[in-house]
């Protein structure tokens, strides 16, 4: 039984975004220690804020502040928590209505054990230490056994000296990845310097890299083809923001690359030519990354351009 492959896939961006006058007032006034809700069209009180009405899609901006206390509505106990969660020891997960919102809060609990959590008990904000003009400003909830507040927030004009106005929010996702079959053979192959892709047995199109069945008649592929190594650019895009942790220097060229035998292009780097003079039918060869065990980019050949009518399927 051949040897099961798998390896550590990491999924990360920095989500960059700017922030509304509601948005904006909401992030710098936990900076400032104070929570801000709106209130919607039928007198509710959202917290977080949002800056259209669920209901009647109408702008809103009619600003309250809320108590830093509340009542848990329901919660779950996270035994293990995860790179990156607001805290490093066992806690809950709570929805919190704080005092005066009509809406619950998703954040965190610190509690010694899930049987020191329930619904309906009374928590209080635990403020960071270092604020930022963001959620995590919200360290945490703790318990607090106090009567409910008042059921009526303040008005609150949302205006704060230095307002946050923008955002980055990472995103990231980490997983293990085990290809099938037909995956595998393809990254072996890579380790010798070959593409390989598989035939589909009813419409004798060749896939690279092999998925195992045809996307488009929907049987099992199993018959073995080696393709190109030269290839066609077929589209292309410029690219002109570097990437991080990319050690690649911009402008560079990205392109679909329909290699010669293959059914479809695949994704390549093109280097070994101005980014300026890459062309659609440009004949490209693979060079190949220290070790061989994959392709760095592609270069031209210097054969003479392909006629369109050999690629345009594949554009």
């Amino acid at each position: 039984m051949p040897d099961v492959l798998s390896a550590p896939l990491v999924v990360e961006f920095p989500f960059t975004r700017s922030l509304g006058p509601v948005q904006s007032a909401f992030l710098t006034g936990l900076r400032e220690r104070t929570v801000l809700g709106v209130r919607a069209d039928d007198g509710t009180v959202l917290v977080p804020p949002v800056e259209y009405d669920p209901v009647t899609a109408n702008e809103l901006g009619d600003l309250v502040e809320l108590a830093p206390t509340g009542t848990v509505t329901t919660w779950a106990w996270n035994p293990s928590p995860r790179r990156d969660q607001p805290l490093d020891t066992p806690f809950a997960w709570v929805l919190v209505r704080l005092d005066g919102a009509g809406t619950a809060l998703l954040h965190v609990l610190d509690a010694p054990g899930p049987d020191a959590v329930r619904t309906g008990m009374r928590v209080r904000i635990r403020w960071a230490a270092n604020r930022t003009g963001a959620i995590t400003d919200i360290a945490c909830f703790e318990p607090y056994e106090s009567e409910p507040g008042p059921a009526e927030p303040a008005p609150h004009t949302g205006e704060f000296a230095d307002p946050v106005t923008g955002i980055v929010a990472p995103a990231r996702l980490d997983y293990v990845h085990t290809p099938g079959r037909a995956q595998s053979a393809y990254i072996k192959a890579l380790e010798e310097r070959r593409t390989v892709g598989e035939r589909c047995p009813s419409c004798r199109k060749v896939y690279v890299p092999p998925r195992g069945a045809c996307p488009t008649c929907g049987v099992a592929t199993a018959e073995q083809v080696e393709v190109g190594p030269r290839g066609t650019v077929t589209t292309f895009c410029i690219v002109n923001i570097k990437a991080k942790n990319l050690d690649i220097e911009v402008p560079y060229v990205y392109a679909h690359i329909a290699l010669d035998g293959a059914d479809l292009a695949l994704h390549g780097r093109i280097a070994g030519i101005p980014y300026d003079q890459v062309r659609m039918g440009l004949r490209v060869e693979p060079v190949w990354s220290e070790g061989g065990r994959h392709v760095d980019h592609y270069r031209p050949t210097g054969e003479p351009d392909a006629d369109y009518d050999t690629y345009k399927e594949l554009v």
